[in-house]
């Protein structure tokens, strides 16, 4: 089974597909998740776009 969000694709994104989550504020996490968050288009973490799915207050 492939790995969609490793590899050769966060290559190319700046700091490896790494950075500041603006959902939790975790810091140095990869945000490779693209969500709507509060009307603006935004890159989130793993943790933070299963927690929007699965409806949890965040």
């Amino acid at each position: 089974m492939s790995k969609a969000h490793r590899g050769k694709g966060i290559r190319a994104e700046k700091n490896h597909g790494r950075g500041v989550c603006p959902v939790c504020k975790k810091e140095n996490i990869k945000v490779l998740y693209e969500q709507e968050v509060a009307g603006a288009k935004v890159k989130i973490c793993k943790v933070c776009k299963a927690a929007i799915k699965n409806g949890k207050a965040v």
